[in-house]
Parts: structure tokens; sequence; C-alpha cells
């Protein structure tokens, strides 16, 4: 079973800039996966931040985060990864690692595996 554990998380000021990493346990089952990330503040639901194609062709970002965020993806070592620039409080929240099939979309049900999460909390 593919295991994603996040890392990266952490305390920052507005306009600063943090990195996440997700690394998945299991090497064949990245062959073709969507990656991403979703986050979640408190008392909201999740929502999608970006996704990246199995081979790293193909990104899509959320509106709130085009321009700030880049997502990439490291196929040798199973690693994923959010630069994450100009942060806002807003941006505040649990970022949480997923994959899912080639064809998953912007919906969190379409993502069958979750990482534990890694906290973001960004200071005004």
């Amino acid at each position: 079973q593919v295991q994603l554990v996040e890392s990266g998380g952490g305390l920052v000021q507005t306009g600063g800039s943090l990195r996440l990493s997700c690394a998945a346990s299991v090497r064949s089952f990245s062959k073709y996966a969507t990656m991403g990330w979703f986050r979640q503040a408190p008392g909201k639901d999740s929502e999608y931040v970006a996704t990246i194609s199995w081979n790293g062709g193909s990104t899509h970002y959320a509106d709130f985060v085009k321009g700030r965020f880049t997502i990439s993806k490291d196929n040798a070592n199973n690693t994923v990864y959010l630069q994450m620039n100009s942060l806002k409080p807003e941006d505040t929240g649990v970022y949480y690692c997923v994959t899912g099939p080639p064809a998953a979309t912007r919906r969190r049900e379409d993502y069958n595996t979750w990482g534990q999460g890694t906290q973001v909390t960004v200071s005004s």
C-alpha cells in the first residue's frame, strides 16, 4: 500500500516562502498516478491546491495560488514538492499530499491516498 509522508511545513511571516515535500513509499505506483496537494483551514472543508501528472508534463493550480505556488515532481525519488512563495495569512492550514488515478480531477473524492498532513501557519 502506498504511504505518503509530508514535510516542510512551519510558521512563516506574510510574504515569506516554504517548500513542502511529499515522499511516496512505494516506487511502482508512481508511474501513472496524479499527485498533488489539498489544504484544510480550521473549520473549513479541504480544498484543492495543485496537481501534477505522472510524468510532470502537466500541472494545474487553484486560482488563488497561481503565480505564487509551484508544484514539481522527482520521479527518481518518488517525491513531489510544493514551492510556496508570497504567502498570505489565508494560506494557513494543514496541507495534505494526495495521489490518485491519471484522470483525477479537482474533486477530493478522486484521490484515494492521503498523507497525514503538514501544518502551514502564515502570520500577519
